[in-house]
């Protein structure tokens, strides 16, 4: 879990050394591509087999990948490697809370909401628009786990996800060959754009599925809400992007409040809780395009 975790935000610090040359959008056709290549090797859809029920939620998958690499990876860009995986991280446990009664969860959502203000205080160099991207990103997310459990229950094994991974990646053709041509790529650029997509997709897939044959899916959970941390370390230690101490305090809360959300709703919360709503265990922000499907031995809502 601590490799995978890593790995996620090691890849978007990689992925942002190659934004001079070849922008976000670049890097994200590049990524896409790795990404869609490994599920199809894991998952082997058999697309013409697929019913126009079994299409529908795999193609609002396909746009949900493609929109949230974009705005996320767009976001890293503008506002730093720490902050936009921290919002990002709002998207799950937005959905982690929803419809929930608890008092504990009322009050995790109010921790979240009052660091996102701390996050995000204005100030003349404010950049809306990156923040906008983020929260975009994270909106994405959210929706990517809804997505992700009618894919889960229509479609066996990864064939949804990897089905999912290949449209995104054929979407991205045509943007990244204009891209491309554009901005031509160096050597250095393309492969810092490969090895994001091989540390944001294959590491983490192979991680995740080796780590949930070991451990509860709630304590993977909790494990994987550590990633803002990560990102914040990493984007410190390889970008050299630096958060101020109510930044930090900001994104420790966020963290604490997914770890709570979580715990609450593990078997021995939900046996003290019988008739309380149980969010799934949140996955990792930054593999979204390669994590498991529902369906496989992961967290039900688990991507990522």
């Amino acid at each position: 879990m601590l490799g995978s975790g890593l790995s996620n935000q090691v890849g978007a610090s990689v992925a942002a050394l190659a934004f001079p040359v070849i922008g976000p959008v670049g890097v994200v056709a590049v990524r896409q591509w790795v990404a869609a290549v490994v599920l199809w090797a894991a998952g082997r859809p058999r697309l013409r087999s697929f019913t126009a029920a079994q299409w529908r939620p795999v193609l609002g998958l396909a746009l949900v990948f493609a929109v949230m690499n974009l705005s996320l990876y767009t976001a890293i860009d503008r506002v730093g490697l720490g902050l936009a995986v921290t919002l990002e991280f709002l998207g799950p446990l937005t959905v982690a809370l929803a419809g929930s009664r608890r008092r504990i969860d009322a009050v995790c959502a109010l921790a979240a909401a009052a660091a996102v203000v701390v996050l995000t205080r204005p100030s003349p160099a404010t950049d809306y628009l990156g923040i906008g991207l983020a929260l975009l990103a994270a909106t994405c997310w959210g929706c990517y786990i809804l997505l992700n459990r009618t894919v889960g229950r229509r479609l066996p094994g990864l064939e949804g996800s990897a089905a999912a991974a290949a449209v995104s990646g054929v979407l991205y053709v045509p943007v990244g060959a204009v891209v491309l041509w554009q901005r031509p790529p160096t050597l250095t650029a393309l492969a810092c754009a490969l090895a994001a997509g091989a540390l944001s997709s294959a590491v983490p897939f192979l991680a995740d599925l080796l780590a949930l044959r070991r451990v509860p899916a709630h304590f993977f959970g909790v494990f994987m809400s550590v990633n803002p941390v990560f990102a914040a370390v990493v984007g410190f230690l390889v970008l050299d992007e630096r958060l101020d101490a109510a930044a930090w305090a900001a994104v420790c809360v966020i963290v604490g409040s997914n770890a709570v959300a979580v715990t609450a709703t593990s078997p021995r919360g939900r046996a003290a809780h019988p008739s309380s709503p149980s969010p799934s265990p949140l996955p990792s922000p930054s593999s979204s395009t390669s994590s498991p499907s529902p369906s496989s031995p992961s967290p039900s809502s688990s991507p990522s």
